[in-house]
């Protein structure tokens, strides 16, 4: 007698995809980026962000035009990206009703933000730029031939309520996947979904900062048991540094979750910092690939790679703020960066590096909110931190990070790298806090021509 349940099946393995706006520009882009999803069968969860430059004109028109003709012009740009996809369309009357209406809404969030901005106005004036591309995306798709469905992701990405960098609630994001989402996935039907956006538990939008399309969806990558991420962006890739600082940045075809999530940290814009995050905690490996050219390959993030090698890459995050803290009472003294970060945390300033001298404290603010640009240190904060200590800020900086494996242990890698910049004035040092980086703080004026030479001396020259 057999036992065997043979009605039992294995699910079929899932692929969350992601689109960045370059990926969702126009209905031309749109198209390639349909085409990459309809051609794999495991592609059934789609995460898209606002098409290209969307994000910036509603950031723009958060942060309060009162001039009627101006804050007019920003809306019928934005009219004009969506209608010229509609144009396209083969039945543009499928969704032209609710592209109209959100972008009526749009008007209507950009007068009020004109009298009284806030950051719960900004949140849900900037997701319109993911509600808006997803309407267009899923009919793309359907006239492509696919099954499509959109979906709103906002009451599934539960997150807190700190508007414009909002933390999600992982095991709420899971519970509410399993319940909403789930049962979509039984279906044959793709599943085109919001990047960037979510809610907290009263239902008001809410955003997880710019750039964070990756992380949400390596959230619902996680929370659904996904095989895959992929991250489709416009570069094959990731590369040795920036392209667009030298056009001799070599691609990398495989590299470990470590390397990879120092890189977005210090400032690879290819993938945001806490993408990586949920992929480690479920050995999800990411892909990362042009949609313009899909057919060059690109790169595979996985927990381990074979032979890593002691440079991997450069990475340059620009728009940094320095703050250093001095005090002669430090000299010798207990509790005075305790109570520094008291400070800090009561002002929710977020620290990212720091340096310590005998009498002096260095450290640089982290950027995570919506807005974008430098971050600042709060007037409050300063004013409290002013009565303990001299206070001074540096803006124009960048921030220079070697990213590599086993870098302390390395003999002569400081050598190598700090002997090839006699020209330049490197700040804030920082070395030793991780097996995976080398970074210190530069001009903003210099930074791209420390980065040609230090590429050119350390893998070039290797190459």
């Amino acid at each position: 007698m057999s036992f065997v349940n043979t009605n039992f099946t294995v699910p079929p393995p899932i692929t969350v995809a992601k689109f960045g706006g370059t990926s969702v520009a126009d209905h031309a882009a749109m198209s390639r980026s349909a085409t990459i999803i309809k051609d794999n069968p495991a592609a059934k969860v789609v995460l898209i962000s606002a098409c290209s430059g969307v994000t910036n004109l509603l950031v723009e028109l958060a942060n309060g035009i009162a001039d009627n003709e101006q804050r007019s012009q920003r809306l019928q740009q934005l009219r004009t990206i969506h209608q010229s996809i509609i144009d396209q369309l083969t039945h543009p009357e499928a969704v032209a009703a609710e592209i109209d209406q959100l972008l009526t809404d749009v008007e209507a969030l950009a007068k009020q933000t004109a009298s009284a901005p806030s950051v719960q106005l900004t949140d849900q004036l900037v997701a319109h730029g993911e509600l808006l591309s997803t309407f267009l995306f899923t009919q793309i798709l359907n006239e492509m031939g696919a099954k499509a469905t959109r979906f709103d992701i906002r009451p599934v990405m539960r997150t807190d309520s700190q508007f414009g960098k909002a933390v999600p609630d992982v095991d709420a994001i899971r519970q509410l996947a399993s319940e909403q989402l789930q049962p979509l996935l039984q279906s044959d039907q793709i599943i085109v979904s919001q990047g960037f956006i979510g809610s907290d538990e009263t239902g008001q939008t809410t955003t997880l900062g710019r750039g964070g399309s990756d992380y949400s969806a390596a959230l619902v990558a996680e929370a659904i048991s996904a095989e895959i991420l992929e991250i489709w962006t416009d570069v094959p890739g990731m590369y040795s540094t920036d392209p667009r600082i030298t056009a001799n940045a070599m691609p990398i075809q495989e590299i470990s979750f470590s390397e990879a999530s120092e890189m977005a940290n210090f400032g690879a814009k290819i993938l945001h910092p806490s993408t990586l995050l949920p992929a480690i905690r479920q050995q999800i490996p990411v892909f990362i690939g042009s949609s313009k050219a899909p057919e060059q390959g690109g790169t595979w993030i996985r927990q381990h790679v074979a032979q890593p090698p002691k440079f991997r890459a450069l990475a340059l995050r620009c728009n940094q703020t320095l703050v250093t803290l001095t005090s002669l009472n430090m000299f010798h003294a207990y509790g005075f960066l305790s109570e520094v970060f008291r400070i800090l945390g009561e002002h929710k300033v977020s620290v990212d590096l720091i340096t310590t001298s005998e009498v002096s404290v260095s450290l640089t603010l982290d950027q995570t909110n919506t807005g974008g640009g430098a971050p600042s240190l709060p007037a409050a904060a300063t004013e409290a931190l002013s009565k303990l200590c001299r206070v001074e800020v540096e803006q124009d900086l960048c921030l220079v990070a070697l990213i590599g494996n086993k870098l302390g242990e390395a003999p002569g890698a400081a050598t190598q790298v700090f002997g090839k910049l006699d020209n330049y004035s490197p700040r804030m040092i920082c070395f030793g806090a991780s097996p995976h980086n080398l970074c210190f703080l530069v001009k903003t004026s210099e930074s791209r021509e420390v980065v040609k030479t230090l590429h050119a001396a350390l893998f070039e020259a290797a190459k």
